[in-house]
């Protein structure tokens, strides 16, 4: 367990929720007296507890199932930062970069019908990159090479994110207000790249747009229309989308951050935003949807079905594949690691776990999964074809006084459950 880095009101704050019974709801057969799976539930509860709600949030939802079962599905604490309403199994999250598993899906799937190819040069598709050149050290050149499709999955695309001037110039050609994908791909291809195409990972949020914009292309309908159309009807997935229904937002969860004063306060993202509203003006793919946890699980099991879902094909079982493995190694990047360690690698949209102890990991290589940036975590582990996720709704901070972070036990506790 990793102990909360709090101020004294922190330590409070935990000390009252270990003392307390949380509010919780859960998977009727995981909970019934006597049955298989009663004691992965009574072990994952005391774990949310001692770990999650004792640390200071207010409520999580941990779901932890096979292909076909449900081991774990427990939604503890509460959803709102006063605690006033039980945190219910079909509460509603904003799962930010949780998105971009998904859009990076659609692009698969549509790659695979023979719209394009991994390796075709992005401009191709998208004439407004045509342009793209390469900000070094204050004059402008050509790429050593273009950006292509497997650029944009795997983050090596090379786009401003580190500083400088390169990043000055994204700023100022203000993406996030772009009225739909089509004018913030015009926008991004006045914005010079910071480095070569294919050199280096850096994780960064215009890549999956991009990718959104593409799928607009390629299916001619808009990014919305296409993911609505090809995964979250047939998966079921009704709760998933960019917005959420007026009649339906008291589902949502409330988002909290830390305050300088170390006080769990709502956070405002971006300022004037309402809840269940769309993110930007126009669909994120880079990380603007809602969902909840079931409706998640039915994606990832469609992922570790290897692009299956009953007798249905959603992606190309090659392309399904790819996602789960590293590619950053076979591209012959000279860090072929999303970290400073070893640990991770990257799959075509997905993060895939290369050494287990480096990160201090338990299980077998190969896990994939991402998070979002509002404590929201997923996990497909293929070596005992088990899926985990977490669902929170915080914005963690810098500061000592905030919330302990969970990435690392939940991953290791998935492990517990799965491989006891």
């Amino acid at each position: 367990m990793i102990l909360p880095r709090a101020a004294c009101s922190g330590l409070l704050l935990a000390l009252a929720f270990a003392l307390a019974p949380a509010a919780a709801t859960a998977h009727d057969a995981a909970v019934r007296p006597g049955s298989a799976e009663a004691m992965p539930a009574t072990g994952s509860a005391r774990w949310l507890r001692e770990t999650v709600l004792a640390g200071g949030y207010p409520g999580a939802h941990l779901l932890i199932a096979t292909q076909d079962a449900v081991l774990v599905d427990l939604a503890l604490g509460h959803a709102d930062l006063a605690r006033t309403r039980p945190l219910r199994r079909d509460a509603i999250y904003r799962i930010h970069s949780m998105t971009k598993p998904i859009v990076s899906a659609a692009a698969l799937r549509l790659v695979g019908e023979g719209h394009a190819g991994l390796d075709d040069p992005v401009a191709a598709h998208l004439p407004a990159l045509a342009g793209l050149q390469v900000l070094d050290e204050g004059r402008l050149r050509d790429p050593a090479t273009p950006v292509t499709v497997r650029h944009l999955l795997t983050h090596t695309a090379g786009f401003a994110v580190g500083g400088g001037e390169a990043l000055q110039r994204r700023e100022a050609a203000q993406l996030e207000r772009s009225r739909d994908l089509a004018d913030l791909v015009v926008r991004a291809g006045s914005v010079p790249l910071e480095r070569d195409p294919g050199l280096r990972f850096v994780y960064d949020g215009l890549a999956t747009d991009v990718l959104g914009r593409l799928v607009e292309v390629w299916s001619g309908q808009s990014l919305d229309a296409y993911l609505q159309a090809t995964f979250f009807d047939p998966l079921g997935m009704a709760d998933t989308g960019f917005e959420v229904p007026a009649g339906q937002r008291h589902r949502l969860v409330e988002l909290g951050r830390v305050d300088a004063r170390g006080r769990l306060v709502p956070a405002i993202e971006p300022p004037g935003h309402v809840p269940g509203t769309a993110l930007r003006p126009y669909p994120s793919a880079a990380g603007g949807l809602y969902s909840t946890a079931s409706d998640y699980l039915a994606f990832a099991r469609m992922l570790l079905a290897r692009g299956r879902h009953g007798d249905a094909r959603l992606l190309p079982a090659d392309l399904a594949e790819a996602m789960l493995h590293d590619q950053l190694a076979p591209m012959g990047l000279a860090h072929p690691w999303i970290e400073d360690g070893r640990g991770r690698g990257f799959g075509l949209g997905l993060s895939v776990l290369l050494d287990p102890a480096a990160i201090g990991r338990t299980g077998a290589a190969g896990q994939a999964g991402w998070t979002g940036s509002a404590s929201t975590y997923f996990v497909i582990d293929p070596a005992s074809a088990g899926i985990g996720l977490l669902m929170l709704q915080h914005l963690p901070g810098d500061a000592d006084a905030d919330l302990p972070r969970v990435a690392l036990p939940f991953y290791n506790h998935v492990q517990q459950v799965l491989a006891p």
